[in-house]
């Protein structure tokens, strides 16, 4: 059975891991937004390590999950990518090679940020507060996050793995899309349904105290509600799919009955 097979289990599970790595860049930068907010009002400085997350890795994860949730965003909206979801063929050894050090570089930077937050104690700061009527916006943000993690696996992740193992791209099936979704239900469930909601709540915090706000507050407020868009998005075309397939279907079974009674008489 190729569920059985070393390569498949490899396959799946490096697609899953890599594809976490856009949720989680997004824990953390809630847990960083969290922190630059605290932290100002501390009279000492913060140590080296939560500095070197802070003021080098904060800026370089902003920028790249912006990138993809705006991708996403156009692809939703448009259905066309600044991110090729589709490769004509093989991946070329050097741009695999480039690929798989970028890839890794930032698991290593994703997993060093979280491991910081974690023995700096700021996953316990991070309950500033809750979003008002968050269950339908958390909701929205759950749906728009996961169109961007499918929308980063589909065009960045599962390309690479794919060369990487079996030499050519392969058909997605419906088992590693259930995977990708369980994946990301657990890390919710885990952490970033309460914790996402930091990226909204620090930049509302300082808006009604009238403090000034910095480029963390402003790039985590909008890529919240961007991913919310995301979601409303999601749902609007899935029901203009719906409305438009069962529109067809009536006007299909409506023509055939038509042309069964001319042929009777």
């Amino acid at each position: 059975m190729e569920i059985l097979n070393t390569s498949f289990l490899f396959h799946l599970f490096a697609i899953n891991l890599l594809g976490l790595l856009l949720p989680l860049s997004l824990l953390l930068l809630a847990r960083l937004s969290s922190a630059l907010y605290l932290l100002a009002l501390l009279p000492w400085p913060p140590s080296f390590l939560l500095s070197l997350i802070l003021y080098v890795n904060s800026p370089l994860l902003f920028l790249l999950v912006s990138f993809v949730i705006l991708s996403t965003l156009l692809h939703s909206l448009t259905g066309k990518s600044t991110l090729p979801t589709k490769l004509p063929g093989p991946v070329s050894q050097p741009r695999l090679y480039t690929a798989w050090i970028f890839l890794c570089t930032l698991q290593v930077c994703v997993g060093v940020g979280i491991e910081g937050s974690l023995s700096s104690g700021l996953n316990d700061l991070t309950s500033t507060g809750h979003v008002e009527g968050g269950l339908w916006r958390r909701l929205l943000f759950f749906l728009g996050l996961h169109e961007a993690v499918v929308h980063w696996t589909r065009a960045v992740v599962k390309p690479v793995v794919d060369d990487t193992i079996y030499g050519e791209p392969r058909t997605e099936k419906w088992f590693e899309t259930a995977a990708t979704a369980v994946s990301l239900g657990g890390l919710w469930w885990w952490r970033l349904r309460d914790e996402a909601e930091v990226l909204v709540v620090v930049a509302e915090s300082k808006w009604l105290t009238s403090a000034e706000l910095g480029w963390a507050d402003i790039s985590g407020w909008c890529l919240y509600y961007i991913t919310v868009v995301i979601g409303i998005a999601k749902i609007v075309k899935y029901c203009i799919g719906w409305f438009g397939g069962s529109f067809v279907s009536k006007t299909h079974s409506k023509t055939s009955h038509l042309v069964g009674v001319e042929d009777n008489v």
